[in-house]
This record gives structure tokens, sequence and C-alpha cells, in this order.
């Protein structure tokens, strides 16, 4: 996406936030949903194995912890809901509260997470136009 696109996509999605929010309520719905892609682009390149094996270890009645932690590498975190941001977007008729209520509560070592968002110098996501 070049720069004229992305802004045009960044002033579009204003637009429509004007209508729901006020103005100084922008920051209550952007910035959460700014983390949640944040965390949405480290989390994708595990996220299909990660559920596989998910499923994998609990129809097996084993703890799946270990082994997503360690199938994440890096990242040190996982969430185990199958939504993300983009999927969400294409499928907006299928929204449910358990998606979203695991979506929102990641598993996994907070802390790591946290040091994320504190690395300034090794990033661990990388941005990507949403499909």
């Amino acid at each position: 996406m070049n720069q004229a696109a992305l802004s045009s996509f960044i002033w579009s999605v204003a637009d429509l936030l004007r209508g729901n929010y006020k103005p100084h309520e922008y920051g209550r719905f952007i910035l959460p949903f700014t983390v949640l892609r944040r965390l949405d682009c480290v989390l994708a390149p595990t996220k299909d194995k990660m559920l596989a094996e998910l499923k994998k270890k609990t129809d097996a009645g084993i703890n799946p912890d270990p082994f997503l932690r360690r199938l994440v590498g890096e990242a040190r975190f996982y969430n185990t809901s199958p939504m993300d941001l983009p999927r969400l977007l294409g499928d907006q008729d299928h929204i449910r509260p358990e998606h979203v209520d695991a979506w929102l509560n990641p598993s996994g070592d907070l802390a790591a997470m946290q040091a994320i968002f504190d690395d300034k110098r090794h990033p661990y996501y990388e941005h990507r136009e949403a499909a």
C-alpha cells in the first residue's frame, strides 16, 4: 500500500468514526485496536500452526501450554482464539462473544508481551497489508 492509499484509508476510517464517536473519544477506540493489530502481526507467522497444535494436544487430553509457548518462539505469548482483525473484517456476521473474549485475553506470558512494546531495538512484528 503506497503512502497516498494509506493516508486515504486512514482518513476514511476517521470519517466513519466521526459518526459514532466524539473527537475526545477517538483515543478510547483507536489506541486499543492499534495495540490489538500489533499483537495480531506478532502472532500471525505462527497462528495456523498454533491452532492446529492446540487442537491436537487438547484432543489428546494434554496440557497444550508448554507446546504452544515453544511453537510461538520469540513472541513468548499466544492467543487461542481463531479470530484476528483481518478475519473479523471478513466475517462480521459471525462475531461471537467467546471469540472476542479469547482474543482480548491472550494466554501465555503477559510480561513477555509487554516486553515487545518496550524493546525498540528488536521489532517483533512487521506491518502487512490486511487481506
